[in-house]
């Protein structure tokens, strides 16, 4: 079983801006090769942090509004988000450390 939120438009608010904890929020699509290839760490990196980090992924060809609101213009994009505002960002295909090291300090 997923350890990731799925985001929408319908409960961004709910799920990510009114989070009481730092939300991982991975901006992807289907089709995407590095989007799939950093998968496996965003999955893990859920697992092991659950209950400090919330971990949501976002499709851009399911909620292409979201991922305007925030300009998404290239996949994978990651968002950290703090007390409901971006507080990182960061773009392509990056090792599991990396991904980690946007929130490490949050949590």
């Amino acid at each position: 079983m997923s350890s990731e939120t799925i985001i929408t438009n319908a409960n961004f608010e709910a799920e990510v801006a009114a989070s009481e904890m730092p939300v991982l929020v991975d901006f992807w699509a289907e089709w995407c090769m590095p989007c799939r290839m950093i998968a496996p760490s965003v999955e893990q990196l859920a697992q092991t942090y659950a209950g400090k980090l919330k971990v949501g992924t976002v499709n851009v060809d399911a909620e292409p509004d979201l991922a305007n609101r925030f300009g998404i213009v290239s996949i994978p994009t990651l968002l950290v988000f703090k007390g409901g505002e971006m507080v990182r960002q960061k773009l392509g295909a990056l090792p599991k450390h990396e991904i980690e090291a946007l929130f490490k300090d949050l949590v």
